[in-house]
């Protein structure tokens, strides 16, 4: 059976990240697909740059197994935080930290004081964790993938779109930075901050590809049932809302595109239809708390892992035949 190729826009979300890399060891594993390019924001980001190392040092095997090696460094990484789950939390088996008097006081501290006050030396143990993981010579020389990493640029308030051949760790970090816990990353001269304000993930840059699918591997729920009440709720969905919004944006532009095409109203050589795709967890993951981001233990991120893997065994299951073909995500209905 020929594989069928398509591109990944991957979400940012700290260690539920780990979802991500369940879904995309599981494509990996599965063999009906072969990945063009991918977009990533913050954990996005680093989850398509350790693949395109791994893919380079061994193939599908090799990026599956540079995933799972990432994943545990950053759980071995996490071991160290002070921050820790409360024994209440650890004996009900909550992966938040919300009730973590460590996690109360840095909340805290993040939100009335500036990196630049509590880090002046601009300490970041992710950095020094990607840059022991990553060989970036092997990641630009990866001519069998794109990437397209996302930052925000702080001056302009524009977005910054990375390049594979370009790729360096503190554009990753770039991806990754956010304001409130860390200082922006400097690149020639301009400073960056976290890709998710203005593009978790951006989307624009895979419709240049050959292949005309796109798949969204979501994090950050869009909807919620429950309206937020405590300050806490009140602060992470207002987050998760802008951190939405230039996906929602973009989408909508698609859908409007695909009308136009659709009524002849352009001409469709010059204006290609957009296959769309979402592969998501809803109940399983925007029951987690925010805080649960933070959660590095080996359990958690394992748990995660497997839940990408099973969404994305049942993405393929359904719709593994529409890929080349339509949208298997109802954009007119998702905005209706």
């Amino acid at each position: 059976m020929p594989k069928k190729s398509l591109n990944l826009a991957l979400q940012g979300g700290g260690s539920h990240g780990a979802y991500t890399w369940g879904v995309l060891d599981y494509l990996l594993e599965d063999g009906r697909i072969s990945i063009e390019g991918i977009s990533g924001t913050s954990a996005g980001a680093m989850n398509a740059t350790i693949l395109a190392q791994g893919y380079m040092r061994g193939g599908i095997d090799g990026a599956r197994q540079s995933l799972e090696d990432f994943w545990r460094a950053v759980s071995k990484a996490g071991a160290l935080s002070p921050i820790k789950r409360s024994p209440l939390d650890v004996l009900t088996g909550n992966w938040s930290f919300d009730l973590s008097p460590s996690y109360f006081f840095y909340d805290l501290i993040s939100h009335v004081s500036s990196p630049y006050d509590f880090n002046p030396l601009n300490i970041n143990p992710l950095k020094e964790l990607l840059e022991s993981q990553v060989d970036f010579d092997l990641v630009r020389s990866c001519k069998h993938l794109k990437l397209f990493i996302a930052a925000t640029n702080v001056r302009t308030g524009k977005i910054k779109v990375f390049e594979r051949e370009e790729l360096t760790a503190d554009m990753v970090m770039a991806s990754a930075c956010l304001p409130e816990l860390y200082q922006a990353v400097n690149i020639d001269g301009e400073s960056y901050w976290d890709g998710g304000y203005v593009g978790n993930p951006p989307l624009y840059p895979l419709f240049g590809a050959k292949s005309k699918d796109i798949v969204i591997v979501q994090i950050n729920p869009i909807e919620r049932s429950e309206i937020p009440r405590t300050a806490r709720e009140i602060a992470n969905r207002a987050n998760e809302i802008s951190f939405n919004t230039s996906l929602l944006r973009e989408l909508r532009s698609i859908e409007f595109v695909q009308r136009l095409v659709k009524s002849e109203k352009v001409d469709k050589d010059h204006y290609s239809n957009i296959h769309v795709h979402r592969i998501e967890a809803t109940d399983e993951i925007n029951p987690l708390s925010a805080s649960s981001k933070l959660n590095a233990e080996w359990e958690f991120l394992k748990k995660l892992r497997d839940i990408g893997r099973i969404s994305a065994q049942q993405f393929l299951d359904q719709h593994y035949e529409t890929i080349g073909k339509h949208s298997s995500l109802d954009l007119v209905k998702e905005f209706s």
